[in-house]
């Protein structure tokens, strides 16, 4: 059974920095790109960033380039988020995902499990 569990949402305020997480079990980790989506109420849950199955390879929304840096450890398990220079308008649920076979999602129909989101909340 994979398990996708995020953590280190929260409030900050404006131009700050977040760092989440996301600790990967029930599969071959090392073996598939990850990525984090986020979805902001009343939208639609939107790409963020992704990572490949080795770290070498990342892209990221325009919303969110400049600022935010994706990374992963596979000897972990897990794949990071660090986000600087917050607004209020990356305020949403951020989830993390884990991809079919092969992909490097940038949309949703590239991702095979979900985790459970964590919220971010950025105050003006």
């Amino acid at each position: 059974q994979v398990q996708l569990v995020e953590s280190g949402g929260g409030l900050v305020q404006a131009g700050g920095s977040l760092r989440l997480s996301c600790a990967a079990s029930g599969r071959t980790f090392s073996s598939y790109a990850m990525a984090w989506f986020r979805q902001a109420p009343g939208k639609e849950r939107e790409f963020v960033s992704t990572i490949n199955w080795r770290g070498g390879i990342t892209y990221y929304a325009d919303s969110v380039k400049g600022r935010f840096t994706i990374s992963r450890d596979n000897a972990k398990n897990t794949v990071y988020l660090q986000m600087n220079s917050l607004k209020p308008e990356d305020t949403a649920v951020y989830y993390c995902a884990s991809a079919k076979w092969g992909r490097n999602p940038r949309g949703r129909n590239d991702v095979e499990y979900w985790g459970q989101g964590t919220q971010v909340t950025v105050s003006s």
